[in-house]
């Protein structure tokens, strides 16, 4: 427990999948990890038992991410917290649906890019009081960005918008000392990819991947580390996919 030994972690949508396997990963690293859910109180705190049973530090904060003041609430329970320096920021949480265009709302459209793209957004804006030289900010985007498969275009578009957000903070941080990267995970068994139950299509996913098997939380969450650590300290900008080599 020494990676990051002395530091304090943000996830958003700790309470699962990617974000679950994140937040025990830096918590076994060392971290103090101030971890977000919206609405899963015992997967949160399931989660918070077994950081603790490890011997690491977790406190649980709630935020609905879809309210337009979700960012600036976020950033108050870390204040309040008594957290004066945020090392590292995990924008995890998102939502996602499979929807032909024909089937899509204005309803859906708002809150996609209210939870995708809006909060990460202004939260890192909120955070930037905490961040500083060395603080590191991590996205998790998407393939689906890159290889538009059928249905996905509005979530799509939404990562498609956080790779784009990626560059433009790091330049804009980089005279700062923090650096912005985002992973981008294909297919991950999540309860968000509830289709890989469908063994159809899991074994279409699986023909798609270069490494053929469907990948993991914590096949993201190890990625996720190095881009913490400093192991990539001269890394930034940049957009790394984690995919088993979906569709190359």
């Amino acid at each position: 427990m020494t990676l990051f030994a002395g530091q304090t972690a943000l996830v958003t949508g700790a309470s699962r999948g990617i974000g679950r396997a994140t937040a025990l990963r830096l918590a076994t690293e060392g971290a103090h990890v101030i971890a977000h859910f919206g609405s899963s109180q015992e997967a949160a705190e399931s989660l918070a038992a077994e950081v603790r049973r490890e011997g690491g530090r977790v406190d649980l904060v709630r935020s609905d991410l879809s309210k337009p003041d979700a960012a600036q609430d976020l950033a108050a329970h870390v204040r309040r917290l008594g957290i004066e320096q945020l090392d590292i920021l995990v924008s995890n949480a998102a939502v996602a649906s499979v929807r032909t265009l024909e089937a899509q709302s204005l309803e859906e459209f708002e809150r996609h890019y209210a939870i995708n793209v809006r909060t990460p957004y202004f939260l890192v804006q909120q955070c930037l009081p905490f961040l500083g030289e060395g603080s590191r900010v991590i996205f998790v985007s998407s393939t689906t960005a890159r290889s538009a498969p059928v249905g996905a275009s509005l979530y799509a578009s939404t990562k498609g918008a956080i790779n784009t957000l990626v560059r433009c903070l790091a330049t804009e941080l980089g005279p700062r000392g923090i650096r912005v990267n985002a992973v981008a995970p294909g297919a991950i068994e999540t309860d968000m990819a509830s289709f890989l139950k469908i063994e159809a299509a899991r074994q279409a996913v699986i023909t798609e991947q270069a490494l053929k098997r469907v990948g993991q939380p914590g096949d993201v969450a190890d990625a996720i580390v190095v881009l913490a650590s400093s192991e990539s300290r001269w890394m930034t900008g940049q957009v790394v996919e984690v995919s088993g080599g979906t569709r190359l």
